[in-house]
């Protein structure tokens, strides 16, 4: 007992530096024996007022230390991610002629716009566990819910608000448009619809092999409005008053000159 109370006091009185050689080292965390290696052919989009879509190239290789093993091929996800907003979907029914909000469900994050592209079929190529981990697909891209919903389902609610931001063309799956070449090399062309919001986008890929994540890569694109259509935007959220009033004005003034033009094109 003596001797135990002794070895504790000397090991509390050893330096720091003594005492952390004596705890065995740590194990760094091996690389994948395949890296990602990308870019992208743009990484900022400017909205004008005669935008009406873009495209954005995103590029790459793999990296690897070994052989490319032929039995168990390699396969890409490509995402692009819009910023996320809260979101409430609400189920309309009618009602002794009148259209009335019979249930709704509040989703707590919701991008506003994302694709994803892969090189085969999604169902195919990636595992159920590894799409609840990285939330790749569509459904899971909305990260939660917001309060306790008032309906006993919320999958047809789900359903329905993916089904109408695929009909916008805000959320797509794009099979088979990511282009592998040689195990190797890839490349996704994504394209961009013209009703873009401002903010950060957030690409991610990922190198897949038996359906399991084996590396991902991620990299921001900047979406902003420039020029006469910034100059509105920030006039609108800095001086509504101002704007109000400017819309106003033109508003009458538009109406004023086509009553003019419609009276003069009468007396003719």
């Amino acid at each position: 007992m003596i001797l135990r109370a002794a070895l504790l006091l000397l090991a509390l009185a050893l330096p720091a530096t003594a005492q952390q050689r004596l705890m065995p080292p740590r194990t760094p965390t091996p690389p994948p024996p395949e890296q990602i290696v990308a870019g992208l052919s743009r990484e900022d989009v400017d909205i004008t007022t005669n935008f009406d879509g873009s495209e954005i190239i995103i590029y790459g290789a793999i990296k690897r230390e070994r052989p490319i093993p032929r039995d168990n091929p390699l396969d890409v996800i490509v995402t692009v991610e819009g910023p996320a907003r809260a979101v409430t979907v609400r189920h309309k029914e009618r009602r002794l002629g009148v259209w009335v909000n019979t249930g709704r469900v509040g989703i707590g994050s919701a991008p506003s716009f994302y694709v994803v592209a892969t090189t085969r079929p999604l169902q195919r190529i990636l595992k159920p566990e590894q799409d609840q981990r990285f939330r790749i697909s569509i459904p899971l891209a909305m990260r939660a819910f917001a309060g306790n919903a008032d309906v006993p389902d919320v999958v047809p609610y789900t359903e329905a608000f993916v089904r109408l931001r695929e009909n916008a063309d805000m959320y797509r799956q794009d099979d088979g448009a990511v282009l592998l070449a040689e195990q190797t090399l890839f490349r996704a062309d994504v394209r961009l619809p013209a009703n873009l919001i401002e903010g950060f986008y957030s690409t991610r890929i990922f190198l897949l092999r038996d359906g399991a994540v084996i590396d991902s890569f991620r990299a921001p694109i900047e979406v902003r409005k420039v020029g006469l259509e910034r100059w509105l935007y920030r006039l609108a959220l800095d001086r509504p008053l101002i704007y109000g009033i400017m819309s106003l004005a033109i508003a009458v003034a538009a109406g004023w000159g086509a009553s003019a033009a419609f009276r003069l094109v009468k007396r003719t």
